[in-house]
Order: structure tokens, then sequence, then C-alpha cells
């Protein structure tokens, strides 16, 4: 059983993790359904942030040019414009994890990359006919905010855990089983390739692909081994000239970073069990 409620819950969960290094003043820069872990097998477990290889630390709302990062389908039109970002990066990025969570594909789509980038630089996406005939406007709404061109008026991690669809779900959000997004979800999985992957976890936990069960387990143990050396590598060896002097509050952002990631390897390491 999939229905828009469980999307709502799971985009919950990725934007609490994502709040809560917005706060610490991390942006993540490759956020995508292969970087998103769940803490366990079990129905309503906790997501988990992985592999902080391309995060960077900014100083709150503060937008400039990091550098090009992050997954084409995934990237925003201000990094493809090379204009200056920050924060807003990471919920553009949420905004097509939610619209691939309803329908089981990603709104910006194009073999020729040059194409993809061009879509994803005039916001061209939509919701066609007939599978998007049976999602709620309310979950439109907050995709058509999470995708909004213009950083500045792009919605926040913490405003859109405020969105009706995403705090009164039980009331919003529709209950009636997708099964069509479900059989879609299983082809994107088998496309991308995705090993531990939230996706994978979700449909394994709802009796999909049980024999491919151990497999994507230990993809995802193996994969979030380095994850704590790489984010630290990642965030202590910034140039002088994209990044801010090392303070006390850098620090604690840093350690936070840090932990956080051991708790992913830890629930991964229980899943193994």
């Amino acid at each position: 059983y999939y229905s828009e409620a469980d999307a709502s819950h799971c985009i919950s969960q990725i934007l609490e993790s994502v709040n809560h290094i917005h706060q610490h003043d991390i942006v993540h820069r490759d956020l995508k359904p292969e970087n998103l872990l769940l803490a366990s097998k079990m129905k309503g477990a906790a997501v988990k942030l992985a592999d902080f290889g391309l995060a960077i630390e900014v100083q709150g709302d503060q937008q400039a040019w990091f550098g090009f990062a992050g997954t084409p389908g995934y990237l925003s039109p201000e990094v493809l414009r090379k204009d200056p970002y920050g924060k807003p990066v990471d919920i553009w990025a949420c905004g097509v994890i939610l619209y691939i969570l309803l329908v089981g594909y990603p709104p910006f789509w194009d073999e020729d990359q040059h194409k993809l980038y061009q879509q994803i630089k005039a916001g061209a996406y939509d919701f066609p006919s007939p599978e998007w005939d049976t999602v709620t406007p309310e979950a439109k709404n907050l995709i058509n905010q999470m995708l909004t061109i213009n950083p500045a008026k792009r919605i926040t991690a913490e405003q859109a855990l405020k969105h009706p669809w995403v705090c009164h779900r039980s009331t919003v959000a529709s209950m009636m089983h997708r099964q069509e997004t479900v059989e879609c979800l299983r082809k994107f999985n088998a496309r991308r390739k995705l090993k531990g992957a939230i996706l994978t976890t979700m449909l394994v936990s709802r009796n999909f692909s049980v024999g491919r069960r151990r497999a994507n387990s230990a993809a995802a143990a193996s994969s979030t081994a380095s994850l704590a050396q790489e984010a630290c590598k990642s965030l202590l060896n910034k140039k002088s000239d994209s990044a801010k002097p090392s303070t006390n509050n850098s620090k604690n952002s840093i350690v936070s970073a840090i932990n956080a990631l051991k708790d992913t390897n830890m629930a991964t390491n229980a899943q193994m069990v």
C-alpha cells in the first residue's frame, strides 16, 4: 500500500533533515534518492541524508558562486546559470524528489543533457494526465513552491514543513493507493540502479523486490562507511576564497554533520544484523 500520505510523510522526513543542516549553515548540494537512506525497514522510519562529499558551509543566507556541483536532473536553475546560490538549491532538489515520490518519474528529463538543462532553467515541467489527475491540489502547490525558478521566492525547508500538505497530511493528503506510482517507482529504481536508496527501501518494506533486500542493505552499508571522513575533508579543506573563517559555530556545524552521518552509518549497520 502506497499513498499520497506516504509521500507526504517521506518528504516531511527529508525536509526535517534539510532544515537541520540549513540551520547549521550547511548546504548539501547533491540531494537525490540515491543519497537518502531509511534508518530501518519499518514503515515511518526516519530518513537520513547521506554523502556529504559535495556539501559546503555558508554564512546564513549567503549567496555566492561555489562552483558547479550536483547531479544533472536535480540541479537548480541558478546553478546551471552559474549565478550565486545557497540553501535554496537543496529545496529545488527536494521538489524534484517529491515529484518522483508522487508519480514515479522526474519532472525534467531528456537524453540530451543540453535540452535537459534548458528545461530546468525554464522551469518547464507540468502535471500531465492521467497520473496527476488523482494528486491533490495541495501537493501540486508544494511542488510549485519548491520548483520556483527565482531562489529568493522559493519556499524554505522551515516554511515547507508548515505547508498544509505536510503538517496536516491526515486530512489533506489523499489516502488512495497509488498502484501506478508503485510500478513507475520500480521502473525508476531499475533504470537508475538505486542501491540502498530510500525508494528501494520503501518498496522492499511493502514486499516488493524481497529477494534483493540483503543486497540493497549491503550496498548501503558499503556506501556509507566512509561518509564521515568525506564530510570532514569536504568541510574542513575549503579554500579561503570560498569559505568563511573557522569559528566555534562553524566547528559545531561540522561536528553536527559528522554526528548525523555516524547515526546514518549505525542505522545502516543495524539493518544488516
